[in-house]
């Protein structure tokens, strides 16, 4: 039997990537959209990285979000999507509403393109940030039934961006999905091992951290999830028929403090022989540092929160299983000195 096709939206990047290989893995040939078609070959050897020759089964498309040039072939004889990429902007916008729009139209362009072209389900990535921000302290955990309050203190245009693009995806599959099934993964701070350059917000925060260049994170509590899990988690909300119409938290065994995080990933690098009181960051991490600043405002607003987050759902519905959060942190510290980032 035939191989189905899958199309990865930003297989570029630090969860797309992760995507491809999971998907590879599985036996299914893949499409990938790229916003350069120049980076076939770095996207290629992200893959090796991640243990897969591709060969054949990867197909690349140039596309953006921005624009409706290269939708249609991208996912030609798709069975499914999987709607991992974002909007690109070097630095952060004085008007949100160039990081909400861009979100926005751009997921309702996949969407779109997805029915036309007869896809079974697209699996959308959107965020913990569109889940469980500008609430008052609680003591229950934010669950998949909770929306973030986008008129409460500290949602900034990220947190908006993501929220509105989510809530627009899933007014698409009422009002005009015509049979079209979504499913929607809500990860929290993505770590573990990167496969490129291109990572996460999530691990900006761990460079930061360990050059001193946050001043305290004195009371900071977080939330973990590694990529492999959250790709593993993409690929079970695709096939479980269970999972259409449902959203899914993407987060590991619980809170973990600033203070237990720093520990961890300062003795794995010492084990590896790094030397963690300098961080030399490279020249592209430092030019496209605009990137991670909404993620990093939203870090700063939830010092001295601790706000608790349940997996049960994908657990139970799905049977997935993330690992501990301290093998999340040590895979993490593992690849940033694989790439070179400690010096």
């Amino acid at each position: 039997m035939e191989s189905k096709t899958v199309l990865v939206t930003g297989g570029s990047g630090f969860v797309g990537s992760h995507c491809i290989v999971q998907l590879l893995k599985a036996g299914y040939n893949v499409n990938t959209t790229v916003r350069n078609l120049a980076r076939e070959n770095e996207v290629r050897t992200m893959v090796k990285r991640g243990g897969i020759l591709a060969g054949d089964r990867l197909k690349f498309f140039a596309s953006d979000l921005t624009a409706d040039l290269g939708w249609r072939e991208a996912v030609a004889g798709c069975t499914y999507v999987l709607h991992v990429a974002s909007p690109f902007l070097i630095v952060v916008p004085k008007d949100e509403n160039e990081l909400i729009i861009p979100a926005r139209e751009g997921t309702l362009r996949v969407l779109r393109a997805s029915r036309d072209a007869g896809v079974k389900r697209v699996v959308v990535t959107s965020s913990f940030v569109a889940v469980g921000y500008g609430h008052e302290p609680r003591a229950k955990p934010f669950t998949e039934t909770d929306w973030t309050n986008l008129e409460g203190d500290g949602v900034n245009g990220y947190a908006k961006s993501k929220t509105l693009a989510e809530k627009a995806a899933w007014d698409f599959i009422k009002q005009e999905g015509n049979g079209l099934e979504l499913s929607v993964v809500n990860p929290v701070g993505i770590f573990g091992p990167a496969l490129g350059t291109d990572i996460s917000p999530s691990m900006e925060l761990v460079t930061t951290r360990i050059a001193g260049r946050i001043p305290s994170m004195s009371g900071l509590t977080l939330s973990v999830i590694d990529v492999e899990d959250l790709a593993v988690l993409h690929l079970l909300a695709m096939e479980n028929p269970k999972a259409n119409n449902e959203r899914f938290l993407a987060v590991g065994d619980g809170l973990i403090e600033a203070a237990a995080f720093a520990q961890i990933l300062q003795v794995e690098l010492a084990t590896l022989g790094q030397k963690t009181g300098i961080l030399t960051l490279p020249d592209w991490l430092i030019r496209f540092s605009g990137l991670f600043m909404p993620q990093m405002k939203v870090v700063a607003n939830q010092l001295g929160k601790k706000t608790l987050i349940s997996n049960q759902k994908a657990q139970q519905m799905l049977g997935w299983r993330p690992r501990s959060n301290e093998e999340t942190l040590r895979r993490t510290a593992r690849s940033l000195v694989e790439l070179g980032l400690f010096k």
